[in-house]
C-alpha cells in the first residue's frame, strides 16, 4: 500500500510493484498450502517434508527479495530526483 501510493506522488507506473505484491501473496498462499499439505501426508518429522516445506519457504524468500530489488529500480531514480533537485 505504502509503495502503491509512493508510485502514484513519484508519478512512476504502479504496474511492477502491485505485480511484485501479487507475486509474493501468491506464493505465500502457496506456501501455506504446501505446509499444510506437508503436515496432513506426513504428521511426523520426516526430512522430505522439511525439504518440501523449505522450498516453499525459499520460494517466498527469493519473490521477496527480487521485490525490493523492483522497487528500488523504480522508485529510487524518482526518488534521488525529488530529494536532490536545487
Amino acid at each position: 500500500m505504502l509503495a502503491s501510493g509512493l508510485c502514484l506522488a513519484l508519478r512512476v507506473s504502479p504496474a511492477p510493484v502491485l505485480l511484485c505484491c501479487a507475486l509474493v501473496l501468491s506464493l505465500e498462499l502457496v506456501n501455506t498450502a504446501a505446509e499444510a499439505l506437508t503436515d496432513l501426508i506426513s504428521p511426523g518429522p520426516h526430512p522430505l517434508a522439511e525439504a518440501a516445506k523449505d522450498a516453499a519457504a525459499g520460494a517466498v524468500l527469493v519473490a521477496s527479495i527480487g521485490s525490493v530489488l523492483v522497487g528500488a529500480a523504480v522508485l529510487l531514480p524518482p526518488l534521488i530526483t525529488l530529494i536532490w533537485l536545487p
